[in-house]
C-alpha cells in the first residue's frame, strides 16, 4: 500500500511540474524596441492599381456574381498589377492579391481584403495587408493598413483609394492608392 501511495505521489508531482511548467511564461518575453535598435519610419507609396474584369486576361473574376442591387453578395478574387503611373504600361512595382465582396445592400461598397506585394527596389518582397470598407463611388475612400512583411514588418496605417479611370460597360479600373505606412 506504501509503496502504490509512494508511486501515485511522485506521479502527481511529475504533473504538476510539467503542468506548471507552461505557466511560468518560458516561451515569451518582453522585449524593448529601442535595445534591439529599432526605430519607426513612415512610408508614403502611390501606386496605381489596375482591375481588369474584361478582354481575354482578367485580372479580377468573378466568383460569386451579386444577389441583389448594389453589388451586394458578390465575390471577385483579385491579382490586380500595381504600376508608378496611370497606364497599365507604366513600371510594374507590384500586384495586389487578395479579394474584393460586396458587403452593402444600399450602397455600391466592398470589403477589400488584399496584400499589396512588391517587386522591384528596395521593397522586392515586401508586403503590406490592407483591410476595410472601399464605398467605390465616394471620391476618397480610406482603409486601413493592418499589417506587412519584411521591410513593412510592424506596419500600421492606411491607404487613400481615388478611381483615376472607370469603364462602365466593362467594370475595368484604374485606382490611385496613396499608402501611409509605419514600420520599423
Amino acid at each position: 500500500m506504501s509503496k502504490l501511495i509512494l508511486i501515485l505521489t511522485v506521479q502527481i508531482l511529475l504533473l504538476t511540474t510539467f503542468a506548471s511548467a507552461g505557466d511560468r511564461g518560458d516561451f515569451a518575453r518582453t522585449m524593448n524596441p529601442k535595445r534591439l535598435h529599432m526605430k519607426e519610419k513612415l512610408t508614403h507609396l502611390r501606386v496605381y492599381w489596375h482591375d481588369i474584369i474584361s478582354g481575354r486576361n482578367p485580372s479580377a473574376i468573378v466568383i460569386k456574381k451579386h444577389v441583389a442591387k448594389h453589388s451586394f453578395g458578390s465575390i471577385t478574387m483579385i491579382d490586380n498589377a500595381l504600376t508608378s503611373d496611370v497606364p497599365i504600361n507604366s513600371t510594374l512595382v507590384g500586384q495586389a492579391q487578395g479579394f474584393y465582396a460586396g458587403a452593402s445592400q444600399h450602397e455600391t461598397s466592398f470589403l477589400m481584403a488584399m496584400n499589396f506585394a512588391f517587386k522591384t527596389g528596395k521593397y522586392n518582397g515586401s508586403t503590406i495587408t490592407i483591410l476595410g470598407r472601399n464605398a467605390i463611388f465616394s471620391e476618397v475612400r480610406e482603409m486601413p493598413v493592418v499589417g506587412g512583411s519584411r521591410i513593412f514588418r510592424f506596419a500600421r496605417g492606411y491607404v487613400e483609394a481615388r478611381t483615376k479611370w472607370f469603364n462602365q460597360k466593362s467594370g475595368d479600373a484604374t485606382v490611385e492608392y496613396n499608402c501611409f505606412v509605419l514600420h520599423y
